[in-house]
């Protein structure tokens, strides 16, 4: 998917982005049917997530992801992060469809658009925003968002590495009122300069006035567990992911961003994600777990599964490492995982090739990780490779139709985009989606959070549920 640029110069005064843009309109009239035009302009060192905080308003389509890269040592250096503000375009539907109908979408909007700026910068051009939710249907419990919303922002502001770069996306027809159009993209563009490299991050005076309810009695995730273990014994399934909910009252309304903030200086190695419907609520998360990536036709995806805490002390740390490497109930759920994800990525016509099993550490928690890498053809897009992923055994189960079943049989709350993709497209084909889990649904002064537990032969519910309460308290610790 490649569109290609039809301008390579940035304006540098208001008259000359009119008479671009009034070329545009011209256009539009003759075709009968508006046209976009993608900026992209280069500016000087900023936080997204900054911009996010200044110009992202309630009852829009909003979306933020962060990842950060790091050193052969470890450290934390500079990764990328994407902030899409506003919709010039939007998509959403429901139904086992949706993939495919937001490919067409995706290419039916990118006909009539126009491509200008630094091409060569990364995340220049025209990006579609998507989130996913973990079933394609409605269901009788009213859910927050779509089975799927794609859009295209007004304003994307990105960052990678040292390249910082802003993204309009300006859609023009015959009835546009082009100096208005003009006056208000200078004027936002100029105002985004100007931002300083500052977060507003209001203390938190409240957080003995926070309540919390189970969605489930911790007792009913316990029996779920049991009878899910009864099922795997009779070989109904082999592995089942259980979720567990809480929801938080809190006197004054959740901050969203603020959460971001303090979920990335807490989980650095994790995604960041943030996304939003046009009621205002927001569905915000730290998932260290990648669904699939593609640049320049290269896949990198991986298996995320099996689980242990950090230890209090170097030695304590190192043991249960070692434990989790060497269980023999970890490496099975891991196994699932890895060996799910090669055969459906062979039966898009791709050669996966695995790394060997490594930890991955985060702050509170540790998890067996599988590479697994592929080369993509241009006939496959990433939203194919997407659909054949989701939902993996690490969040879902195996078979999946079986445990999707059970899931939705046991589970007392709609899981929303919980455990579902969430990522970008851009106008080549490259993009990322991470799996969101580790999450939270904020609404107003409520937020409903979300963690899960896999369940293999050898599982004990009171395990499983220490796992997800391990889960939910960090992200309790970002809200407050």
């Amino acid at each position: 998917m490649t569109v290609t640029p039809r301008c390579t110069h940035l304006f540098q005064t208001r008259r000359e982005l009119h008479h671009f843009l009034n070329r545009y309109k011209q256009i539009s009239k003759e075709r009968i049917q508006p046209q976009i035009v993608s900026l992209s302009m280069a500016i000087d060192a900023v936080d997204p997530l900054v911009v996010f905080q200044a110009l992202a308003e309630p009852q829009q389509l909003n979306f933020y992801m962060e990842k950060r890269a790091f050193g052969q040592e470890g450290e934390p250096q500079e990764g990328v992060a994407i902030a899409a503000i506003g919709s010039a375009a939007k998509f959403t539907i429901n139904g086992a469809e949706r993939f495919t109908a937001a490919q067409q979408f995706i290419r039916s909007t990118l006909a009539q658009t126009a491509i200008c700026g630094p091409a060569h910068l990364p995340l220049a051009g025209p990006h579609f925003f998507c989130s996913f939710t973990f079933f394609d249907q409605d269901s009788d419990r009213k859910p927050a968002f779509p089975a799927a919303t794609i859009f295209l922002p007004e304003w994307q502001i990105s960052r990678s590495g040292s390249h910082c770069l802003v993204v309009a996306n300006v859609v023009l027809c015959a009835t546009t009122n082009l100096e208005e159009t003009v006056d208000r993209l200078w004027q936002t563009w100029q105002s985004i300069r100007a931002i300083r490299y500052e977060l507003i991050t209001p203390a938190i005076e409240h957080q003995d006035l926070l309540t919390r309810r189970d969605v489930a009695t911790t007792q009913h995730f316990k029996q779920a567990v049991q009878a899910a273990l009864t099922d795997i014994q009779q070989a109904t399934f082999h592995k089942i992911v259980l979720a567990h909910a809480v929801d938080v009252t809190s006197p004054l309304p959740f901050d969203a961003i603020a959460a971001l903030h303090h979920l990335r200086k807490l989980y650095p190695g994790c995604y960041l994600f943030s996304t939003s419907n046009d009621r205002g609520q927001q569905f915000i998360g730290a998932s260290p777990e990648r669904l699939v990536s593609v640049r320049d036709g290269q896949l990198k995806t991986g298996a995320l599964a099996g689980s242990a805490p950090r230890g209090k002390t170097t030695s304590a740390d190192a043991a249960l490492a070692k434990r989790l490497l060497e269980s023999v109930k970890e490496r099975h759920e891991h196994r699932v995982v890895s060996q799910f994800i090669c055969q459906q990525l062979a039966q898009l016509g791709l050669s996966p090739q695995s790394l060997p099993v490594r930890l991955l550490q985060l702050s509170n928690i540790q998890h067996l990780q599988t590479p697994i890498y592929a080369t993509v053809p241009a006939e496959t897009h990433l939203l194919d490779v997407v659909a054949a992923l989701h939902p993996t055994p690490a969040v879902a189960g195996m078979p999946r139709a079986a445990a999707c079943d059970y899931i939705q049989r046991y589970e007392t709350f709609e899981r929303s985009l919980y455990a579902a993709p969430i990522g970008w497209v851009d106008h080549h084909g490259n993009g990322e989606f991470a799996v969101g889990i580790r999450s939270a649904l904020i609404d107003g002064c409520t937020a409903r959070l979300f963690a899960g537990a896999g369940i293999v032969e050898g599982s004990a519910p009171e395990r499983e549920l220490a796992e997800v309460q391990l889960k939910l308290q960090a992200l309790l610790q970002a809200l407050i």
